[in-house]
């Protein structure tokens, strides 16, 4: 079992800025994930470890550009940097750690990939 913890979600005003952590001890690959009331759960974006996997990072289309994940491996943390902040990006915002014990096949960003998931932080874009 890996516990996960995200943290810093808030309210904002659109345009403005939120930095997501999510802590884990192990990981292949740390995703990001949101919710929006009514919604599926979609993808942001993932990043892989460098230990034991290639560093890649990935990203939705509609957040490239915009938000940037990054790692501190002295912190066993991953980043999530969220600017230009859109009302559309309010949502429940997940972290979820993939072992990589999932075939190569399925793609970074699937859900299917992800064995342990956090609790969510809320993310809010309002003026």
């Amino acid at each position: 079992q890996v516990h996960v913890v995200e943290s810093g979600g808030g309210l904002v005003q659109p345009g403005g800025s939120l930095r997501l952590s999510c802590a884990a001890l192990d990981y292949y690959a740390i995703g990001w994930f949101r919710q929006a009331p009514g919604k599926e759960r979609e993808a942001v974006s993932c990043i892989r470890s460098r230990r034991i996997g290639d560093g890649s990072t990935y990203y939705a289309d509609f957040v490239k550009g915009r938000f940037t994940v990054s790692r501190d491996d002295a912190k066993n943390t991953v980043y999530l940097q969220m600017n230009s902040l859109k009302p559309e990006d309010k949502a429940v915002y997940y972290c979820a750690v993939d072992m990589g014990y999932g075939p190569a096949k399925i793609p970074p960003l699937s859900k299917v990939r992800y064995d342990y998931w956090g609790q969510g932080t809320q993310v809010t874009v309002s003026s």
